[in-house]
């Protein structure tokens, strides 16, 4: 009995090492099962599914949608997802070339591609007329104001004096400022020890020679002038027209009188007086001068028209 019972049914240590076995191999496999599906879910996680962005982006879409249809229809979103058309991207311009920046000295911070050009300055013929004008019209008072008196002295010296006495006394007065002004430099140099040499030396350097072709054009054009006058002078005489002789000889009668009452340095003074004046004034009451050298005009126009009508053979000029 007691060997049938051994025999056919096991002892209890034998089946309690064999349910702590199968309970561990259990254990072990639930955490395999349990670090496998966790290291999925971080991977899952990590990188999001494209069902799921597609929703999102669906979702805001149709909310975008309905917030358009609630609007009235002359606002409009400020925000719009929808795709652009490939023809509406326009391409970026290039920005225009800005100017270079001048600093306040006139340069250029960049060079310029075209080469200046080189600009000659030729002399004008017209420059000794510009300054004659500056002087006539005192843009430069100094200047002006030296060359009016130191003209009028010497005019009112001839009037007074001989020429021969006028130009002696000219040059004992530039010799005595200049043999003083040496004597003075000479003895400075010698007290101070000095050698700065000549004072007047830079004005004994400079080449005071006349050129040729200044003497050229001026001749030039004095000859075309003399020409001129001897010209006109020969058709006055010989009567070519009675009138323009007629009123020379009238210009002649007047000058008379007034040869009578003045010499010619006293002619010289007044017109020196009136070259000097008579453009200011004249710049200063333009508008009333005209008007009154119009009417003044106009009447001498008609009384030599009546004189022309008078005279036989005598005929107008046709302008």
């Amino acid at each position: 009995m007691d060997d049938q019972i051994s025999s056919t049914t096991p002892s209890y240590g034998f089946q309690h090492d064999e349910e702590e076995e199968h309970r561990a191999d259990k254990h072990v496999n639930s955490l395999q099962d349990e670090a496998a599906d966790f290291s999925i879910r971080e991977a899952v996680a990590d990188v999001p599914e494209d069902d799921d962005i597609l929703d999102l982006a669906g979702g805001a879409k149709d909310a975008l949608e309905r917030h358009k249809s609630t609007l009235p229809r002359t606002e409009e979103p400020l925000l719009d997802f929808a795709e652009p058309e490939p023809s509406s991207i326009s391409k970026p311009e290039p920005e225009a070339v800005k100017p270079a920046l001048i600093s306040a000295f006139g340069d250029a911070t960049t060079k310029p591609t075209k080469p200046e050009e080189k600009t000659t300055v030729t002399p004008s013929k017209s420059k000794s007329s510009c300054s004659l004008v500056d002087l006539l019209y005192w843009r430069d008072l100094q200047r002006t104001g030296v060359v009016f008196g130191a003209s009028l002295f010497l005019l009112l010296s001839l009037s007074v004096c001989s020429i021969i006495s006028v130009l002696s006394y000219v040059a004992l007065a530039l010799l005595s400022v200049t043999i003083s002004f040496r004597i003075y430099k000479g003895i400075l140099q010698a007290v101070q020890k000095s050698e700065d040499g000549h004072p007047f030396k830079m004005y004994l350097d400079k080449d005071i020679a006349i050129p040729t072709e200044m003497v050229h054009k001026y001749s030039d054009t004095a000859l075309g002038h003399i020409n001129a006058v001897v010209k006109e002078l020969r058709r006055l005489f010989l009567v070519e027209d009675l009138v323009d002789s007629l009123k020379f000889a009238v210009l002649m009668w007047i000058l008379t009188y007034v040869g009578a009452l003045f010499n010619g340095l006293t002619l010289l003074i007044l017109g020196l007086i009136g070259a000097f004046s008579w453009p200011v004034i004249y710049e200063k009451h333009q508008a009333q001068i005209d008007h009154y050298y119009g009417l003044v005009n106009k009447q001498i126009k008609d009384v030599v028209g009546k004189i022309q009508a008078k005279i036989p053979g005598a005929k107008p000029k046709t302008e």
